[in-house]
């Protein structure tokens, strides 16, 4: 039996500008998107000042994207997300146990992951990258077996260090330091699975979190999560975590996908201003909502 889960999220995003900003232009994907296991219940994006000129759209992988233009002068940006979402999260079974070496999509099977194959631009992949690579794909391995064993590889290889990396940190880096964060980690499993012909997207979203036992829950202590998936004869995509080894389930928001994290950021954009410093702080709450889920 799935277990359903649902979640009240509510992402904030703070920017604070050491003097004025006269027009501030931003586009970012902060708006849940239904899926097979996923229904988006409410959703909604305030941004403070109000903008001039605001929409919302569907990119061509399905995933809601925000874009606004705040043209009154502001020395404080707020922008806050906030959605109820249901998720019943199951890891992808079936097609996971053929061969890996078949799970390579072409233009007559998986005609549509075909891009999520190609290498990004400047390239990823390197002599580095297939070596890595090389331990979890023996031939005729079953795909979810070739998958686990590179999750759990990736995941006692490399150390989990916040802020060791900024979001233009090339694979090679983080394999040259054995270390980095969630985006990091996907981005590298994302490359191993290409080097191997494999089609594999990147998926940003949150992950909720269990406080300890016998304390009490923390508001605004989560983060944006990233991890990867993988496609497989049929169109199904094997979600996978190599930051907490493991794969995807009911406790996972999935937010967008794309080939890359450039593809899917939360936020970025453009402002005119002569301000010389400025801040961002970033804060996300993943509380679950008790009661039936289904109720």
């Amino acid at each position: 039996m799935t277990d359903t889960c649902r979640y009240r999220i509510v992402h904030r995003t703070v920017y604070r500008y050491s003097d004025p900003v006269t027009s501030s232009y931003g586009r970012g994907y902060l708006t849940p998107r239904d899926t097979d296991v996923q229904r988006v219940l409410t959703t909604d994006v305030r941004v403070d000042p109000e903008p001039a000129d605001a929409s919302t759209g569907v990119d061509v992988w399905g995933n809601r994207d925000l874009y606004f233009h705040v043209t009154q002068p502001h020395d404080t940006l707020v922008v806050t997300a906030e959605s109820e979402v249901e998720v019943a999260g199951s890891p992808a079974v079936g097609a996971a146990d053929v061969a890996w070496e078949t799970a390579r999509p072409d233009d007559s099977v998986g005609a549509l992951a075909v891009d999520f194959v190609l290498d990004l631009e400047p390239p990823e992949i390197d002599a580095a990258v297939i070596a890595y690579a090389a331990p979890s794909f023996p031939p005729g391995r079953p795909l979810r077996e070739a998958v686990v064993d590179l999750t759990h590889r990736i995941f006692t290889d490399f150390t989990y260090c916040s802020g060791s990396t900024l979001v233009s940190t090339r694979v090679a880096e983080v394999l040259a330091s054995r270390s980095g964060v969630c985006q990091d980690f996907a981005r590298l499993a994302i490359a191993c699975l290409r080097a191997n012909g494999l089609a594999a997207r990147y998926v940003s979203g949150y992950l909720a979190t269990d406080p300890p036992p016998g304390k009490e829950r923390m508001v605004g202590v989560d983060a944006t999560h990233a991890w990867a998936a993988v496609w497989m004869p049929g169109d199904v995509w094997l979600a996978f975590d190599p930051t907490n080894d493991q794969l995807v389930d009911e406790r996972y928001t999935t937010v967008a996908w794309g080939r890359d994290y450039a593809d899917v950021p939360p936020l970025r954009g453009v402002i005119y201003t002569e301000a010389k410093d400025s801040t961002i702080e970033v804060s996300v709450d993943v509380a679950p909502v008790p009661g039936d889920a289904d109720a």
